[in-house]
């Protein structure tokens, strides 16, 4: 999928920006739009990201609402949404004006009975599983750990600073930043994965595979 262009779909703000910035580290072209952006700055990211300079954006499911991108290659649910509609509504977002497009599910064990109330809003069509080689992730996970130690030391750094600095009150998701960096390491080893493949008609590839 090299090339492609893929929105990310977090739960919350936080998550967005701390996934950006593991990926940029790890040399991928990514950017998050969240609520504390200004609109300019919202805008600029939407362009880059529109103008193939930028191919991953990440954001929230209110962040992404009117948001008007047609070509979408990949939607990957980095957190499922708690209601099973907005599932529909995100993975629509690829497969647009006959292309065809995936959409990637990553859930932990504590997901799977909820992503199963999502399938059956798609009238019981079972969502294919897509299990990772254990070659791969041990050969990534090295990297990857190493970007995402960085990335959660600049993030709190920056926090601090502007503590320090008295910069108003800090936002929900700030606050709650100490306890969302000790919840990440679990979602970034999700050991369950489940695959989408959507032609331009929105049909479902249904085939399952399993360890």
């Amino acid at each position: 999928m090299t090339g492609s262009t893929a929105m990310v779909f977090t739960r919350t703000c936080d998550s967005s920006r701390l996934l950006a910035s593991i990926l940029t580290k790890l040399g991928l072209k990514a950017i998050a739009i969240n609520g504390n952006m200004s609109q300019s700055k919202r805008l600029e990211a939407l362009e880059q990201f529109k103008s193939g300079e930028c191919k991953i954006l990440l954001c929230t499911d209110v962040l992404s609402r009117g948001l008007d991108i047609p070509e979408v290659d990949v939607v990957i649910n980095y957190d499922i949404p708690t209601d099973p509609k907005l599932y529909i509504h995100r993975v629509g977002r690829t497969a647009r004006a006959g292309r065809s497009g995936v959409a990637i599910s990553l859930l932990n064990q504590y997901e799977v009975g909820w992503f199963k109330k999502i399938e059956e809003l798609m009238g019981g069509k079972k969502v294919p599983l897509y299990t990772a080689q254990e070659e791969e992730v041990l050969l990534l996970k090295e990297r990857v750990s190493e970007a995402k130690r960085s990335a959660e030391k600049e993030i709190k750094e920056s926090y601090e600073k502007k503590k320090r600095r008295g910069e108003g009150d800090l936002s929900e998701d700030e606050e709650d930043t100490d306890k969302y960096l000790g919840l990440l390491s679990s979602k970034i080893n999700k050991s369950a994965k489940r695959k989408k493949t959507m032609a331009g008609t929105g049909k479902i590839d249904n085939k399952r595979r399993f360890k």
